[in-house]
């Protein structure tokens, strides 16, 4: 009975790739959409990722998000190196910076300033030149997004323009800034250019402020937990601290409930839902009209309603694992192509699979169970009729 059901279903073969075209573009939304979400939300706190050295961050009381640096006079830096449990602390500095183009053109950019004597916080993967050439007069690295899009060397009319090499020079706040390295970087949450330089050069591109500490980079002593040490610097410099993990957390809390991202997101998952569901159900639904005729002979046989159902749920769990599939394999192919650009991207991982592969078997068990009914109601007499 099972392979007459498998051979009514594809013997129909017009609503048999309905049915799963259908499937496929409902997993395709319900992978996607979540997976460029999380990808999005993955940046708001990408460069707390990038800087993995320090266990905790110290900062003004007023940030609320990692982009929102307040900040801190220079003698912060030495109460914290002052504080028991903590092996070592170094400045950062993170702000705005305006960079201009050989054509006169300006882009707003991420500026990074290292510690001048061991340039922790720098990017981990270095594509041309080295970390240590940040020494050198003048010298910043900028990241591969950066170098290849907005910073890129203007184009004479009808040319594409040109990716910043080693060598080339940028001009930062009127102050003459030099590329000695191409590095990759986390992406941003708001995709500017990422330029890193030591922390003495970069209060000197800034604009002139009494304050420019952005954060304080914090290692904690082997044998104490970094939770007191925290405790510790709160207490004895008034300063917020926070270990790498908290500062992610509450990153992500702020951008989720400051925007609307996830609104707009959850939308289209759910539109795409409705859609799969209605699609899927109706089509499924037809397939099993046009062929009452051969399930009324069935139960003239003999066939019960249990051997019935059995019938139909086969169908439709065929359907569902065919288009899942092919709408998983489509959004896999996706992130792959997306995988290395430095704008639009993806993440995939197996709870995502695993949730849109639940919503999938929702769905043709939902058609599934419109199509019984109408089956379980129906008369053996009818096929003599």
């Amino acid at each position: 009975m099972f392979r007459i059901a498998l051979k009514m279903l594809l013997g129909d073969r017009g609503k048999y790739f309905g049915i799963i075209t259908g499937i496929a573009l409902a997993s395709l939304l319900m992978i996607q959409q979540p997976g460029i979400l999380i990808s999005i939300f993955s940046r708001t706190y990408s460069f707390i990722s990038d800087v993995a050295l320090p266990d905790i961050w110290v900062m003004d009381p007023m940030v609320k998000y990692v982009d929102d640096s307040q900040p801190m006079l220079d003698t912060q830096l030495y109460r914290v190196r002052g504080v028991k449990g903590v092996e070592w602390a170094v400045p950062l500095y993170k702000g705005n910076q305006r960079v201009r183009l050989g054509d006169g053109q300006l882009v707003s950019s991420n500026l990074i300033g290292l510690d001048d004597a061991t340039l922790i916080g720098g990017p981990a993967v270095m594509l041309k030149g080295r970390l240590a050439d940040l020494r050198l007069p003048d010298a910043v690295i900028v990241d591969e997004a950066g170098a290849t899009g907005r910073l890129a060397k203007p184009a004479s009319p009808g040319k594409k323009a040109e990716p910043l090499q080693v060598g080339d020079i940028l001009e930062i706040n009127d102050k003459r800034a030099r590329v000695v390295g191409i590095a990759r970087a986390g992406a941003t949450f708001q995709s500017q250019p990422i330029i890193y330089t030591t922390y003495t050069r970069a209060t000197t591109y800034a604009l002139s402020e009494r304050k420019l500490l952005s954060y304080i980079l914090v290692k904690a002593k082997a044998d104490e937990p970094v939770a007191n040490v925290t405790a510790r610097i709160r207490h004895d410099t008034g300063m917020a601290a926070r270990s790498a993990d908290e500062f992610k957390d509450m990153t992500f809390q702020y951008i989720l409930n400051n925007t609307s991202i996830l609104t707009n997101f959850g939308f289209v998952v759910v539109v795409g839902f409705i859609v799969g569901a209605a699609v899927t159900g109706q089509i499924f639904y037809n397939f099993t009209l046009d062929n009452l005729r051969y399930f009324a002979v069935f139960k003239a046989m003999g066939a019960t309603d249990r051997m019935l159902r059995r019938m139909i749920l086969l169908q439709a769990l065929l359907v569902g694992f065919v288009g899942f599939g092919l709408g998983a394999g489509a959004t896999a192919v996706f992130a792959a192509i997306t995988r290395e650009r430095p704008g639009l991207s993806m993440t995939l991982n197996w709870q995502l699979l695993l949730g849109s592969s639940i919503a999938v078997a929702v769905i043709v068990l939902f058609a599934a169970l419109i199509s019984v009914r109408k089956v379980l109601k129906l008369e053996p007499a009818v096929v003599f009729k």
